[in-house]
């Protein structure tokens, strides 16, 4: 990936994401046009740090995980017959990924990235999957939330056919979304996953948002993990720290996707979260610096920083995060 067509892709992600579903629906608007006064100032207040000075995004890979940490897809807008459909095209396909510089893994990804692409909508918006299958196997789109039977997405789709999954975006929070085609371990493990964000009608207050998904790869076939990730590459946020600013909301929302590890937990050094369960509460339920969860269970946690420095991120399962599963926010002053 070239190096200036990532430093594009992470201001423009940057920008979106900051003006949220305007972007979706009719270009990039200026905010302040959009909000009330004193929304448009919260929203003026959130800056997004421009990335380190001589990064380099991983040439190896299709996709930067310094941007996909920060990139939400708020799909297509289209209007048919009076109503509003979000419509989203995703494809499954088959493609090496280098974990590191001597393992290579064959991964299964959406849209060649893994984690797949965040999709976002807000609740009761009416949203379309439009899922292609290229992946050399039979695979499916399995949404959790709320949506009718026939969408559920656990009947294989054949390499070379396409699925159009469509439902209402509910109940507002964080939902996953994984392949449900037997042996379900090993095609999550393989990379088949993903998150919908539902928002709630009102949002949430302005912060710089952004997405961690936790994986594990199992690259011998044995049923164990032998690396670990945040957003598909072993160590890549303890190589090159996050960058946040001082004093600034943080909104994270994480997923554990680790297969064949019972549950994991996530801890941030010299500081504490609010937890939002699930993201299905606009209030949070707890304060922490550690929180467990099982596979496929997620949350929201939001926290700032008060002082500046490069903090540590990981599970506190040790041997999991020296495996690749760890990283530090970069904490820069205002």
């Amino acid at each position: 990936m070239n190096p200036q067509h990532s430093k594009n892709l992470y201001q423009q992600v940057s920008r979106r994401k900051l003006l949220g579903f305007g972007a979706a629906s009719g270009g990039l608007l200026v905010a302040s046009a959009l909000l009330k006064p004193s929304i448009s100032k919260a929203f003026q207040a959130i800056r997004i740090p421009s990335l380190p000075a001589g990064y380099t995004p991983p040439s190896e890979h299709p996709f930067d995980p310094m941007v996909l940490l920060r990139e939400f897809d708020y799909g297509t807008v289209k209007h048919e017959q009076g109503k509003k459909v979000r419509e989203f095209e995703v494809t499954a396909k088959s493609s090496p990924l280098q974990l590191n510089s001597v393992v290579t893994f064959i991964s299964w990804n959406l849209n060649d990235r893994v984690p797949g692409p965040t999709f976002r909508a807000k609740e009761g918006e009416r949203i379309r999957i439009v899922f292609h299958n290229e992946g050399g196997h039979s695979h499916s789109m399995h949404f959790h939330g709320t949506h009718p039977v026939d969408m559920d997405g656990i009947e294989p789709i054949r390499q070379g056919k396409t699925m159009v999954y469509e439902f209402d975006a509910e109940p507002f929070g964080v939902h996953p979304y994984h392949c449900h085609i037997a042996p379900v371990t090993r095609h999550i493990s393989k990379g088949l996953y993903g998150l919908l964000i539902v928002d709630p009608p009102e949002g949430r207050v302005p912060a710089d948002e952004m997405v961690m998904v936790m994986g594990g790869f199992d690259i011998n076939n044995d049923n164990q993990n032998e690396l670990y990730a945040f957003n598909g590459i072993p160590n890549y946020y303890r190589d090159h720290p996050i960058p946040v600013y001082q004093n600034q909301l943080i909104r994270l929302y994480l997923l554990n996707m680790i297969e064949f590890d019972p549950a994991v937990t996530f801890h941030i050094h010299a500081n504490m979260f609010q937890i939002f369960p699930t993201g299905r509460t606009l209030k949070s339920s707890a304060e922490s610096d550690v929180v467990t969860m099982g596979t496929a269970e997620r949350h929201i946690l939001e926290f700032s920083y008060k002082y500046p420095g490069q903090y540590m991120f990981h599970p506190h399962q040790d041997d999991i995060a020296e495996r690749g599963c760890m990283g530090f926010f970069d904490v820069l002053p205002v």
